[in-house]
């Protein structure tokens, strides 16, 4: 378990680097968007509480990508995978995930939650942001499978009746 723990954590914190480095540092490096997490997660807070605490964003967008996405990819999409379609390689699972995450933080937070344009418009900072959450699931997906973490679904046998 305690493995297990620290590997989850590993691969968050290597994929939220990633994630930043990638959407704050090299995107507007090549003459792209910018992506503001943080400001993402200050509008979600101010939209469901009335108010961003100092601080409450940072937090929020360093938990959600040190735990929450991870246990996400690990607990939900990779068992699923391996149970519907036990063939297919992990990667095609990460990028999937990856843009299931986009949709999430895209659609779900900033649109249905924070009130923002879906998709934010479709401008330059989503696409920035739909290849920043593929690599965030890429490098997650790649610590957890490199580590052989392995979540299996419990599964119930069913006794025959005769």
């Amino acid at each position: 378990m305690q493995r297990t723990v620290f590997t989850i954590l590993t691969a968050g914190a290597f994929a939220t680097i990633a994630f930043d480095v990638f959407g704050q540092a090299l995107s507007p490096l090549f003459g792209h968007a910018k992506l503001v997490p943080v400001g993402l997660a200050s509008a979600t807070l101010k939209s469901v509480f009335g108010a961003a605490p100092s601080g409450a964003a940072y937090l929020l967008h360093t938990l959600t990508g040190l735990i929450f996405y991870v246990v996400g990819y690990f607990a939900i999409a990779r068992p699923l995978q391996r149970t519907v379609l036990p063939q297919l390689h992990w990667s095609i699972t990460a990028t999937v995930y990856g843009i299931a995450l986009w949709i999430f933080a895209l659609y779900g937070m900033a649109h249905l939650v924070a009130g923002m344009k879906p998709f934010l418009g479709f401008t330059g900072i989503t696409w920035v942001a739909l290849w920043g959450h593929i690599l965030y699931a890429l490098v997650a997906a790649a610590v957890l499978e490199l580590r052989g973490e392995i979540f299996e679904i419990p599964r119930k046998s069913v006794a025959a009746i005769s």
